[in-house]
This record gives C-alpha cells, sequence and structure tokens, in this order.
C-alpha cells in the first residue's frame, strides 16, 4: 500500500500542470483508501438485488423492475444514512429517505435512468465497513442504454474497470456470460493475468424444482459449470445460491415466523396438499388458518422452495425466528459465498486495490505520456515484482486455464497452498481451522522440504523450478506469520566443528586455502575444455 501511495505521489509531481490528471489521481487516492469495490453483475432477472440485501442483511436494494435497478447504485460504509444522485449534466443531489413496508425507496426526483450517471448510498451497516457494494445493471439487456451502463462501470473500452472485484449472477451458462467474464478480466486489475471474478448460480432452488434437496442439485451443476472450458479461466469458482430465501432469511420477521409455524404444525396431509405448488399455496382454503394474504406475501418473501424448507426446519426443532434465520441462511448457500468473497477478495484487498492503482496508472501513462511520467514506470514494474500476491493470482489464473506442468497431486497441492481455498495458513495447508501453530508449523516444514526437492530435481525444467520458487515464497510468508521462520530456515551449507567461542586452530588457514588451490586448477582445466570445444581445430 505505502508503494502505491509512493507510486501516486510521483504521478502528482509529474503531472501537476494538467487538472484532468490530477482529478484522475484523486480518484485513485479515494480508491486506495477506501474498502475494496466488490460489483454484482449477471443478466436480466438473474437475482442481483436480492442477493445484496442478503448480503446487506437489509432491504435497501430495489428488487423491482423501476428506474432504480437500471442505474449503477454504489453501497457503501457512512454514520449516517444517505442517498445522493449523480445526474449525467448536472450536480449532485440529495435524496430524501423514505422506507415503504420496510423496503427503502428511492426518489429520483422525477429524472430517468438515462439521465442518472449512478446513485451514491451511504448506510450505517457494519458489513459495509470491509466491502463497498456495487449493483449494476443487467447484463444483455433488450434496452441498450441499460446494458451500456453496466458496461461503463465494469467492462470499459478506454479504461479499467471501476470494480476491484465480481460477484457474476448466472442462472444458466450463455454465451452473454462468458463474454462479459472476459471482458471484466481484461479490464479489471490484473489486465487478462489475474482472475478477480466468482460465479454464483442464481435462483439455484429452480435446479431442483423447488424440492427440498433442490440445492444438492445446484452443487452437482455448479461443478460441472467449474470445469467448463469456457468457465475455468474466468472464475474462481461457481458457489450455488438460493438468494431468495437468503434474502427472506435474513431480514425474517417475527410475523413471518409465527405464519411459517402454524404451516409446520399442519398434519402431514393436509401440508403437502398446501405447499404441492404456488397456485394451490396462494388459494383459499380451510386447511391452514394462515390467511391468503398472509400466504401470499410469504411466497413473494421466500419462495416455494423457501416455504418447503422454514416449514421443514421448524418441524426439526427451530423453535424462534432467530434460530429459523440463522438454519435459512446456512441451508441458503449465502455462507459459502461469504466465506469465499472473505477469503478470496477482502484478505487480499491491499494487493487487488494496489493492482488495480497499478493498472489505471499504466492507463494513464499510456494515453497522456509525458517525459516526466518516466520514473513511473520503473515504480510500477518494482511494485508488481515485489507484491507476491500478484504472482500468486496469476499463477492461479494460470492454474485455471491451463494445467500446471506437474503431477495432479502436485498441481492441486500447489493451487491449495497459493490460496485457491483460502488465505489464512490453515486453509492453504489444508488444515482444520483450529489448527495450532505447532501443527501448522509442522505441515508447512513438510511442504517446504517437498516443495524445495522438487525445485532443486535434476528433472524439473525452468518452468517447474519457478512454479516451485513461486510456492516455497507462499510457504516463507506462512511460516512467518506464525513466528516460525527461523525454525524453517534452510541449513547453513558449512558448519564449523568448534563452537561458535572456539578459536578455529592454527591450520585452520591452511586447511582453507588447500582446496582454494584445487579448486583455481579446477577452473583452469574446465576453462581450457570449453576453450578447446569453441575452437575444435587448435590443440
Amino acid at each position: 500500500m505505502a508503494d502505491a501511495e509512493k507510486l501516486l505521489s510521483q504521478a502528482r509531481t509529474a503531472y501537476a500542470d494538467d487538472p484532468i490528471a490530477e482529478t484522475f489521481l484523486d480518484q485513485l487516492e479515494a480508491r486506495l483508501r477506501e474498502p475494496l469495490r466488490l460489483a454484482v453483475a449477471g443478466i436480466v432477472k438473474a437475482g442481483k438485488s436480492t442477493l445484496l440485501n442478503a448480503f446487506l442483511g437489509e432491504q435497501i436494494a430495489p428488487t423491482d423492475t423501476g428506474e432504480c435497478t437500471r442505474v449503477v447504485t454504489v453501497y457503501r460504509y457512512s454514520a449516517t444514512p444517505e442517498i445522493t444522485i449523480h445526474p449525467r449534466d448536472s450536480a449532485p443531489q440529495r435524496m430524501p429517505i423514505r422506507r415503504d413496508g420496510g423496503r427503502l425507496v428511492f426518489a429520483l426526483g422525477g429524472m430517468s435512468a438515462e439521465e442518472i450517471e449512478w446513485i451514491d448510498v451511504a448506510w450505517p451497516l457494519e458489513s459495509l465497513r470491509s466491502l463497498t457494494l456495487v449493483d449494476t445493471p443487467g447484463i444483455a439487456s433488450l434496452s441498450e442504454s441499460t446494458s451500456a451502463r453496466a458496461a461503463r462501470y465494469l467492462t470499459p473500452d478506454e479504461s479499467p474497470s471501476a470494480a476491484d472485484a465480481v460477484v457474476y449472477l448466472m442462472r444458466h451458462l450463455h454465451a452473454a456470460d462468458v463474454r462479459f467474464l472476459e471482458a471484466f478480466r481484461d479490464s479489471a486489475p490484473g489486465a487478462a493475468q489475474t482472475v478477480s471474478a466468482v460465479g454464483v448460480l442464481s435462483r439455484a432452488d429452480e435446479i431442483g424444482s423447488g424440492r427440498i434437496d433442490s440445492l444438492l442439485s445446484a452443487r452437482k451443476v455448479a461443478q460441472r459449470y467449474e470445469r467448463h472450458g469456457d468457465l475455468a479461466s474466468l472464475v474462481l469458482g461457481v458457489i450455488p445460491i438460493a438468494g431468495l430465501v437468503a434474502e427472506g432469511a435474513r431480514t425474517l420477521r417475527e410475523s413471518e415466523f409465527i405464519a411459517l409455524r402454524e404451516l409446520a404444525r399442519l398434519d402431514r396431509v393436509a401440508r403437502e396438499r398446501l405447499l404441492l405448488s404456488a397456485d394451490r399455496f396462494m388459494r383459499p382454503t380451510g386447511l391452514t388458518p394462515v390467511s391468503a394474504a398472509i400466504r401470499t406475501s410469504l411466497l413473494d418473501r421466500f419462495g416455494m422452495y423457501g416455504i418447503r424448507l422454514a416449514t421443514a426446519l421448524v418441524r426439526g426443532g427451530a423453535t424462534s425466528s432467530s434460530e429459523l434465520s440463522t438454519a435459512l441462511v446456512q441451508q441458503s448457500g449465502l455462507l459459502d459465498l461469504e466465506d469465499f468473497v472473505r477469503d478470496q477478495f477482502v484478505l487480499r484487498s491491499a494487493a487487488l486495490k494496489a493492482r488495480g492503482i497499478v493498472v489505471q496508472l499504466e492507463w494513464l501513462l499510456r494515453n497522456r505520456p509525458r517525459p516526466e511520467a518516466r520514473s513511473i514506470h520503473g515504480g510500477i514494474e518494482a511494485i508488481v515484482c515485489r507484491a507476491h500476491a500478484f504472482r500468486e493470482l496469476e499463477l492461479l489464473a494460470r492454474a485455471r486455464a491451463d494445467a500446471l506442468p506437474l503431477s495432479p497431486a502436485d498441481a492441486a497441492a500447489a493451487q491449495m497452498l497459493l490460496g485457491a481455498g483460502g488465505v489464512t495458513p490453515q486453509k492453504r495447508l489444508g488444515l482444520a481451522g483450529e489448527a495450532e501453530a505447532h501443527e501448522v508449523g509442522e505441515r508447512t516444514f513438510e511442504a517446504l522440504s517437498h516443495w524445495r526437492r522438487l525445485a532443486a530435481s535434476p528433472m524439473a525444467d525452468r518452468e517447474v523450478r519457478m512454479i516451485c520458487q513461486v510456492v516455497i515464497r507462499s510457504l516463507d510468508g506462512i511460516a512467518s506469520e506464525i513466528g516460525a521462520a527461523r525454525a524453517l530456515r534452510s541449513p547453513a551449507d558449512v558448519v564449523l566443528p568448534s563452537g561458535p567461542s572456539e578459536s578455529p586452530g592454527p591450520d585452520a588457514e591452511e586447511q582453507r586455502n588447500e582446496p582454494r588451490r584445487h579448486l583455481r586448477r579446477k577452473e583452469r582445466l574446465n576453462w581450457r575444455a570449453r576453450f578447446a570445444e569453441r575452437n575444435p581445430f587448435r590443440r
């Protein structure tokens, strides 16, 4: 981070007389100080706003088809709530904060989506302290202007992406999904060298037709997508999520729990008849005291899968709204996504943001070149060379695009050590989260020994040695983190027989000189042999 700040300071000096460049650098400095920018993207009706509300734990993002869903909306932390609209051709405007039925209502002041560049929502939520979330319009929308707004923010043609990482929602794998992810990879931090996207199989409950085991079927589909040739090199993983269930669980009301408990208390025959289909569930009936209006509201909030799941969880022992909320969140797949985002993006936020600054500065130097900025190129190269996290991400991206030139076991181990499953020492080493330091140290020592032997093998080519060195550097980082760096350091090449406080003895100098004389003679013979090879006709 300090290197990136220094680089921005050099750029300010070089572009001191360029107002456009100074404004651009102001934006970069703000971006370096703020939390990681995580964009939520996907095709129309993929469930982006629903998932974002689940992330936030509050119904803030609009989920209807109004004008607000067609505008880029940024959600960031603030001690006091505030909504600001940024029009295209006029000054920003503060908007009133209003709720309807618990859901935040965006008043656009009579403006259309075409007139608005973006909406800034500052909100006092703890989840926004480490992440700035961005809700984007639908990709591949029937409205070209709507799709263009998302493209301008996430995959601009003439500048790097404004997002550090992206959660991409898809219901099925379409060509439009692949095209977007390719464009994001080429414009996001990393510029086609790293992968900073995760795929989400949204509305996963629909894959199993709303059955209780729907997410099991969805996980198999997600695993197949992860191995798909077009997708493997573009995302770090694919996670199935029942977004409506996740949002409903995070915002569950006590009245909703009471209604779901009443449905769970029905006898089996009546309950199965009522939950057979959405149409039958909403009809007036004498099977339950829960009114048709309340049942319709439950269907809108949870979907048929969520209602079936919730009643099953109540019968299984959830006795309060908080217990049911926790169980629904676990079953929805949301925790898997939150863990993934934390492990792969938030814990790498410093590297991803620094990489973003580097890419943005490269764009500035390329589009507004000047002699005074030449020294910045060297600073960029120094950051890239010193930042080991960049090399890890680059190697992970390569591993997903092409198999590493290692045995299957070593290739899988290398990816884990590079952080494919998370960047904590335990996750890199494949240990349980509660593993103690001595266990981590032992496993680190074993791994270091293995990868050093592999790097020193005469059968290892240059490419394999390079991979080994990156993995060894990651292991050194683990050793340093747990305080075992000294114990894991390579042994010295020469150990004197005498103790450190003892004199080496009167003949020590002669003993040291004797090997040197033999070494000099051997070097002369080798030099003559090489000279003879270069001059085959000279004796």
